[in-house]
């Protein structure tokens, strides 16, 4: 198991992970894994092909009746070993999220702690797959519907939680009945091929669990398309969702899709000032501000806008970025791709007329001369049609812009094309109430931070995605529905 500190230069050669066993692609191309805090090549991967895919989509059909006839009690009983085995490797697994995608040590551990949840409370529900029986219009009939696995499903993951976005998947996919063929991200694959690892050394029958490597506009265009694969589960950007949702129109694919999000942080004049810094601090910077449910813009009533503003500058200046396992307040960001993207986004942002008040950006020198970092960075906006409050940022960068009334704040918050999450601080009941009808968002954080739970339903509106995930909601979500017409006679 790859176990790496950062600056090692001690690269590890992965295969696929494909019926049982671990095979080399059928190309001989090759991708390096690079560490983001140290620039340092820790792995390198298959560049999968469309045979590759093939490969393990072939396995996973041909163990899908055989994993689905097994009781799901049994099913669950081997998640749950797996759940085991991830708690026994937690610290191992958490330093391998730490080399491949750059967040604190101490983060990382928490998502550790997030992928043996996830896969505990898929195992629980092996009890709660339920149908129903319903009376008929005919004598001596009755009508089941029954829920059955779709057959093989298809798991592609992002970066920015590389480990736990995987088990929040194939936990639920598998104790459902289906098999599961994962795609983990080119730049942080390791997590994903350490779980496979795990549930190979714990007796998973062959073809059950298959990890592949690769790029998404070859393997992953090839997995998406094929007719092995009756459902997949995607979360990424909403550009790439786009382009998995035309890949799969022609072949009619059930799909679920979680997407980006447009976060806005809504303070109004009875809020707790102290705790909604405090949550807008953790819903910023957690994970260098790359979280789909990460704030992304902050709307405050007027009348505590400068109280507010003062403190959460002076909280944004004080954070530690560095070395991930020396826990710092703020990591590396993924690439240095993601950092020019975010400078770049800054600027436009100045340009139509945004007001510095931190002045952060990238860091290039002194300690900071190798690895991809960015310091915080918060601005003062007046025009909703700023790119800082329209286009998805996932980076420690806040804007603030300043509302007169709880409407302005719900019409600016729902002035947007995404629709995952929103927050909202105040002590009156009365807007809380408002909330389900006014703000246009599949998750709503009412004052706190943000951090879902695995009996929650994760899910977004608009082109934040299709579906959802966690709670019987998104175990529910791996299910078809069947309907037969019983009769007695």
């Amino acid at each position: 198991m790859l176990d790496i500190r950062s600056g090692e230069d001690n690269a590890v050669d992965y295969a696929m992970f494909v019926n049982g066993e671990w095979r080399s692609g059928h190309g001989s191309a090759r991708i390096d894994v690079e560490n983001p805090a140290t620039e340092t090549i820790i792995a390198t991967i298959s560049d999968g092909t469309e045979q590759d895919a093939l490969d393990a989509l072939e396995a996973a059909a041909k163990a899908q009746p055989g994993w689905a006839s097994r009781p799901a009690i049994e099913r669950g009983r081997l998640v749950s070993k797996l759940a085991d085995e991830v708690a026994a490797h937690r610290e191992q697994l958490a330093r391998t999220v730490v080399a491949e995608q750059g967040k604190p040590l101490d983060q990382a551990i928490g998502e550790i702690g997030a992928v043996e949840t996830f896969l505990r409370y898929a195992a629980e529900n092996a009890r709660r797959i339920e149908g129903d029986i319903l009376p008929s219009d005919n004598a001596n009939e009755e009508i089941w519907i029954r829920r059955q696995p779709y057959g093989v499903v298809v798991g592609l993951t992002a970066w920015n939680y590389p480990a736990a976005l995987a088990a929040r998947k194939l936990g639920p996919a598998l104790v459902a009945g289906n098999t599961f063929v994962l795609l983990a991200h080119e730049f942080t694959p390791i997590s994903g091929l350490e779980l496979a690892r795990l549930a190979h050394g714990i007796g998973f029958p062959k073809g059950v669990l298959n990890v592949v490597t690769g790029r998404g506009p070859v393997i992953g265009r090839a997995l998406v398309e094929s007719e092995l694969s009756d459902l997949v589960t995607m979360t990424g950007s909403t550009r790439a969702g786009s382009e998995i949702y035309r890949s799969g129109a022609d072949r009619i694919k059930v799909l679920r899709l979680e997407l980006g999000g447009k976060a806005p942080f809504i303070v109004m004049e009875d809020a707790d000032v102290d705790a909604a810094v405090s949550a807008a601090i953790q819903a910023r910077y957690t994970n260098c501000g790359q979280i789909c449910t990460c704030s992304e813009r902050v709307y405050l009533h007027r009348t505590i806008a400068d109280e507010f503003t003062d403190k959460f500058v002076t909280a944004s200046a004080a954070l530690s970025i560095g070395d991930p396992l020396e826990n710092p307040d703020i990591g590396a960001k993924i690439s240095r791709a993601e950092v020019k993207k975010i400078a770049d986004l800054v600027e436009q942002g100045v340009k139509a007329g945004a007001e510095t008040l931190l002045e952060g950006g990238p860091l290039t020198t002194g300690t900071y001369d190798r690895g991809f970092w960015f310091s915080p960075t918060v601005l003062s906006v007046e025009n909703n049609s700023s790119p800082l409050m329209q286009q998805e940022i996932f980076g420690p960068v806040v804007p603030i812009m300043r509302v007169d009334d709880f409407q302005q704040a719900i019409d600016l918050a729902n002035d947007t094309k995404y629709g995952l999450s929103a927050y909202l601080f105040t002590k009156n009941i009365n807007r809380l109430l408002q909330i389900p009808q006014s703000l246009k968002f599949g998750e709503i954080y009412f004052n706190r931070s943000n951090g879902e739970q695995v009996q929650g339903f994760h899910t977004g509106w608009g082109r934040s995605g299709l579906g959802g995930e966690d709670g019987k909601y998104g175990f529910d979500g791996y299910l078809r529905k069947q309907t037969m017409y019983v009769n007695g006679t």
